[in-house]
């Protein structure tokens, strides 16, 4: 894993410090204009967490559209890597802790992660966790189960790659199943709980695929 340099740690800090700053500008005038009572201090810190997430995401997608990070390798020590650590912070800070514990309902994640840059066709949820959102695509009607995974990154040793995962229509990721960089399933496949599908598999439409790693099952 390579390191997180103090100027990709002090970048991301400035933007979360203006995230912050607007945030707080937003609740100090909701406060002023709340009446006084038990029910204030606890709306106020909502929407300024609330605020600095909308700000935070915001910043993201910009950084995102300005500087989009490559599909494929990233080269060590080049400005790929800087915007990925920044982007990378964004995850570890803000979004993976909220993402990762579960609090938000199933239908409410599906706007965060349209917000973090996912492609979501109509119909289409998540109980599961989508690493890298800008580099997942499913269909419409799909179904990701509880714990599953979804990475469509490589880190391995000094090894640092993005291989987008790509998911047709009406498909089905079984529960605690991990789906891994560079795959691309099919309309009407199923992958079934707790199945692995290694990195670059190629899961023809309507096939029905499980075990460690994935393998056919069954045929249309």
């Amino acid at each position: 894993m390579r390191r997180i340099t103090a100027a990709q740690i002090a970048t991301f800090l400035l933007l979360l410090t203006a995230a912050a700053a607007l945030a707080g500008l937003l609740a100090a005038r909701l406060d002023a204009r709340l009446p006084a009572g038990e029910w204030r201090a606890p709306t106020v810190a909502v929407a300024f967490v609330t605020a600095l997430y909308a700000a935070a995401i915001l910043e993201f997608r910009a950084m995102v559209a300005l500087r989009p990070l490559p599909v494929g390798e990233i080269a060590e020590g080049s400005r790929d890597e800087f915007v990925y650590h920044v982007y990378l912070l964004f995850f570890l800070i803000l979004f993976y802790p909220v993402m990762r514990a579960g609090a938000l309902p199933v239908p409410l994640s599906r706007p965060l992660y349209l917000a973090l840059g996912a492609r979501l066709g109509a119909n289409t949820y998540s109980s599961g966790l989508l690493l890298d959102p800008p580099f997942v695509s499913l269909g419409s009607d799909c179904i990701v189960g509880q714990n599953a995974l979804l990475v469509p990154h490589v880190i391995e040793g000094r090894r640092l790659a993005h291989y987008p995962i790509e998911i047709g229509d009406r498909v089905t990721v079984g529960a605690g199943a991990i789906v891994l960089s560079g795959v691309t399933i099919g309309d009407d496949a199923i992958v079934s709980s707790g199945a692995v599908v290694t990195k670059g598999t190629r899961i023809p439409a309507g096939e029905v695929w499980g075990g460690v790693p994935a393998r056919r099952l069954r045929g249309r």
